[in-house]
């Protein structure tokens, strides 16, 4: 029997209009009564997650964010795992001639160039509204508090991003995770954690659950070791090829609500 929840949002738990659908919020509501927690773990600030917690009553559960950099509990910090700031600096100092937008994020922190395209989009997709601060500002602030990010987020041009992310390639290749969600975006995380870590770390030292007893949903490239390795990886009908390979089993698309669907067949609530 399945004691445990784990949910990717973008592509995976919301709607055509990038939210919450009333089906999904009646779901995991029922399944607060089950007592079986739904946990949210998202490559995500976590600002842009709570809103969604706030909806479906599960603002007392931990949160995964940044695909596992940053573990919550309580509000307080259980596990973070940053991009050093000495990596982050020889970024900022490579895109200084091609001027790529660099979103900086640590915890819930993010920081933006300037007001632009990307800016917009991202605040549209997130419902976070961030600060305006150059990057080598923020990069003299976070190194005199000691702190490195927890997620970098280039956004341009395909030809510009495949610049920066070559520049990583070659500099940082045991460092960084360098995902690409679409040609326009690069991704940028430390390498030392996963979506499955993140989950193996909440499940021994919080819940103590067996990974056997954890069911999860995912679409997307970064949710395909934590799919492999609960007992139950769901995908999403709209997932990636590659995602869809994997998944124990497949469901209807995302925006069809085809992870509270699951839920209702499958914990029969």
């Amino acid at each position: 029997m399945f004691k445990i929840i784990f949910s990717d949002i973008d592509g995976t738990l919301l709607n055509a209009e990038r939210d919450l659908s009333d089906y999904t919020v009646e779901t995991i509501k029922k399944l607060n009564n089950s007592n079986i927690p739904f946990i949210l773990i998202s490559s995500r600030m976590p600002a842009a997650m709570r809103h969604l917690q706030k909806k479906m009553d599960i603002e007392h559960l931990p949160l995964i964010s940044y695909n596992g950099g940053l573990i919550l509990v309580d509000g307080k910090s259980v596990s973070s795992t940053e991009i050093p700031i000495d990596i982050l600096s020889d970024l900022s100092k490579f895109n200084e001639s091609i001027d790529v937008h660099l979103s900086l994020f640590h915890n819930d922190e993010w920081y933006v160039p300037k007001d632009d395209f990307w800016t917009r989009r991202e605040i549209n997709n997130t419902k976070v509204n961030p600060e305006f601060e150059s990057n080598s500002n923020v990069i003299s602030k976070w190194k005199s508090e000691e702190k490195g990010a927890h997620k970098i987020m280039a956004m341009g041009e395909e030809e510009n991003i495949d610049r920066i992310r070559d520049f990583l390639l070659e500099n940082y290749p045991e460092d960084l995770h360098l995902y690409r969600s679409k040609p326009s975006y690069l991704e940028i995380a430390p390498k030392a954690i996963s979506k499955l870590t993140a989950v193996e770390h909440l499940l021994d030292n919080h819940f103590r659950i067996p990974l056997s007893q954890s069911m999860a949903f995912g679409d997307n490239y970064n949710d395909i070791e934590m799919l492999k390795g609960v007992g139950m990886g769901i995908a999403v009908g709209n997932a990636k090829p590659e995602v869809l390979e994997i998944a124990h089993m497949v469901t209807t698309p995302g925006k069809e609500d085809g992870v509270a669907k699951s839920i209702s067949e499958l914990l029969k609530i």
